[in-house]
């Protein structure tokens, strides 16, 4: 049945968008989830979509996504922690004035 539905169906969208034939359903839905990782999609719905067992073997197939999602996550902690409030990076020197108490 599966070589059918490509025959049939794949195969001739395929060429219709001139787009190699080479190209496998199967590559397809790795380039969905993918995109979806890659757009901040929570994990566990794209391993809901694949059809996975668990969260960890989405992760586990996808992980070279996850470098590029490590950084946007660690610049969202840093927005988080000092952008609002003004604080200065904490990678950057700051200077502190002590003034003379009224005793000394």
């Amino acid at each position: 049945m599966q070589h059918n539905l490509i025959m049939r169906h794949f195969k001739p969208i395929l060429k219709q968008a001139e787009l190699p034939e080479s190209i496998r359903l199967y590559d397809l839905r790795h380039t969905c989830a993918t995109l979806l990782l890659v757009a901040e999609e929570n994990p566990k719905v794209v391993s809901e979509r694949l059809g996975h067992s668990s969260v960890v073997m989405t992760l586990d197939t996808y992980s070279h996504v996850l470098p590029s999602m490590q950084k946007a996550a660690s610049e969202k902690l840093e927005n988080l922690l000092f952008a609002k409030s003004g604080t200065p990076l904490a990678h950057q020197p700051v200077s502190i004035q002590l003034s003379k108490s009224v005793n000394d």
